[in-house]
């Protein structure tokens, strides 16, 4: 099967995995869960919840059940982004992976809740993963061995909701939107841009891997080198973004290009030119790699996912 093949297969069962946690549009609410779902059920590449799972089998991860509702959390958390990114307030945009986006079908008061409810959501899909932990067994039934496995998972658990409540927040994504925001119309140096692209774009690359290793039972010292890759991936997958705002088209895209120009915001193309943005995608691509070989661990489809994102034409 070759890599296109693969990502698709990948990319449907991940489809799945997000529709049986979506909430069911009923009740007097029922205006803001059809705008949550229509939200995620967009589309995309999903690759947040792609990198969640195959870093979950880097470090051969057993039990699949225990990471699904985390797979489908971070894609709320990544779409919600995206909702409000979109708000007249914000980059106001009408179209988003090749449809109207939220705001402008069910209006901007909706938008703005559906992407509060879908940020809550989240939360409530992950915590669904300690039943896969402790369900309604008597726990004095169980022998020393087997309460001291379920203690491991619930401790991973755990750890894995520090990370999914910290990396979106403002010493993450949202923190990365606020200095963005207020850049905006203003030149500002590379390591102010650096910090933006960090945050906001990295933030949920690097949650979702770091969550992956976590609830594998990968050391500290790995999801330390875990976070450094997907730190690597976040600001190449960035810097490709600001080219393909200057290069590809709305057709390609699925969504307005020069949006930049348009919002008056200092990039990598803006501060460096096309050709010497292209070379620090390079750079930072060939040192996400040397970083994954580091860990001596093998997941070749991982490998191959890190070299589409930095080269994807999307």
């Amino acid at each position: 099967m070759n890599f296109k093949e693969e990502f698709e297969k990948k990319v449907e069962n991940i489809e799945r995995i997000i529709r049986d946690y979506l909430p069911e549009e009923t009740g007097y609410q029922k205006t803001v869960l059809e705008a949550m779902n229509y939200s995620v059920l967009a589309g995309g590449k999903r690759l947040r919840p792609m990198l969640m799972g195959e870093t979950f089998c880097l470090f051969d991860g057993k039990n699949e059940k225990e990471i699904e509702p985390f797979m489908a959390a971070i894609e709320m958390i990544h779409t919600y982004s995206l909702v409000h990114d979109d708000l007249p307030a914000m980059d106001d945009d009408e179209y988003r992976r090749g449809r109207k986006t939220t705001h402008v079908v069910f209006g901007e008061a909706i938008g703005i809740l559906a992407g509060d409810g879908l940020l809550n959501f989240a939360y409530e899909t992950a915590c669904k993963a300690y039943q896969y932990s402790f369900n309604d067994e008597n726990l004095d039934t169980l022998d020393d061995q087997m309460l001291l496995e379920r203690l491991k998972h619930s401790n991973r658990i755990m750890k894995a909701m520090n990370v999914l409540a910290k990396k979106p927040g403002v010493y993450g994504m949202l923190g990365g939107q606020v200095i963005d925001v207020q850049a905006t119309g203003h030149a500002i140096e590379r390591d102010r841009l650096d910090v933006i692209y960090e945050w906001k774009t990295g933030a949920l690359i690097e949650a979702s891997m770091m969550i992956g290793a976590i609830l594998a039972g990968a050391s500290d010292l790995e999801v330390e080198v875990v976070r450094k890759i997907a730190l690597s991936i976040g600001l190449a997958f960035q810097i490709q973004d600001d080219i393909l705002d200057e290069t590809s088209t709305m057709q390609v895209l699925g969504k307005p290009i020069h949006s930049d120009e348009k919002n008056e915001k200092t990039t990598y193309v803006t501060l460096f030119g096309l050709d010497k943005a292209k070379e620090f995608v390079e750079e930072l691509s060939n040192q996400a790699i040397e970083q994954y070989q580091s860990l001596n661990k093998k997941n070749e489809y991982l490998e191959k996912l890190i070299y589409y994102l930095i080269d994807r034409e999307k």
